[in-house]
């Protein structure tokens, strides 16, 4: 049995790496038909599927190429993005290079591109990427083992989330604090963030659950108050097309002749 569950993973996998391969094949074709101009998206793309495929393999050396290939593509889209002064598009490099430079223990460049991406952010007010960028920041620090500053960038993304009544990244913000607590070796508190964390989730859930109780209601109000004047207007052209009497009152006149012929 376990030789078959074996087989069958081994099976799904090689059809996800050959998926993913189709994937590079027909994003590189479309390079060459798309302007200079235009191809930072689809570098972006490109180097995003490279890293996906690092999900599913465990050879060091092939963990690297790809690697290697998501940092190329991510450079070139980095150059164009740059060139045309797109700063979301600039944002989003600065994070794949975070993230890939993570992965290659290579602290100071991630942090750099972290911080870069943190930048934009503050600039353009986007509190949830700065939130985000926040998290990722205090992980990398953490790594470094810079534990009060990965304390410190944990606290202002916590304070940002619960200003901004965003139940999500307050969530997130608990993870965050449960792996620093881990690398600091304090079970006991990384326990109680992974709690909150739950606990934070369970609260959204329910939140959605009574959004939609009440969008139901709402909706069976709506329609109960159409069906009744859908009725009400049946009933009334109903009463417009019914049939008058056919006996008629006797005139005062045709009276008074039968009486004069009396």
């Amino acid at each position: 049995m376990k030789k078959l569950i074996t087989c069958l993973f081994i099976l799904l996998a090689g059809l996800e790496l050959s998926a993913q391969a189709h994937d590079l094949d027909s994003l590189k074709q479309k390079l060459q038909v798309t302007k200079d101009s235009l191809k930072g998206p689809i570098y972006v793309e490109i180097a995003n599927q490279y890293l996906l495929k690092n999900d599913t393999i465990t050879s060091r050396r092939f963990r690297y190429y790809n690697q290697l290939e998501a940092l190329n593509y991510t450079m070139l889209a980095l150059h164009n993005f740059s060139n045309i002064s797109d700063t979301l598009g600039l944002r989003t490099c600065y994070n794949n290079l975070a993230k890939i430079y993570r992965q290659q223990y290579r602290y100071i460049q991630a942090k750099w591109f972290i911080l870069q991406s943190n930048a934009i952010s503050r600039q353009k007010k986007d509190v949830p990427n700065i939130i985000t960028s926040l998290i990722e920041l205090s992980a990398i620090k953490a790594d470094m083992k810079d534990y009060k500053w990965a304390m410190r960038d944990l606290n202002e993304a916590l304070t940002l989330s619960v200003k901004n009544k965003d139940p999500q990244k307050e969530s997130a913000v608990q993870v965050g604090y449960a792996g620093l607590f881990r690398q600091m070796k304090d079970f006991d508190k990384a326990a109680l963030a992974i709690k909150r964390h739950e606990e934070i989730d369970d609260s959204i859930h329910q939140a959605e659950i009574d959004r939609l109780a009440r969008v139901n209601t709402q909706d069976s109000l709506r329609i109960k108050k159409q069906d009744s004047i859908i009725v009400k207007k049946k009933v009334l052209a109903s009463s417009k097309k019914a049939p008058t009497s056919s006996k008629k009152k006797p005139s005062k006149t045709g009276s008074v002749k039968r009486i004069a012929s009396l």
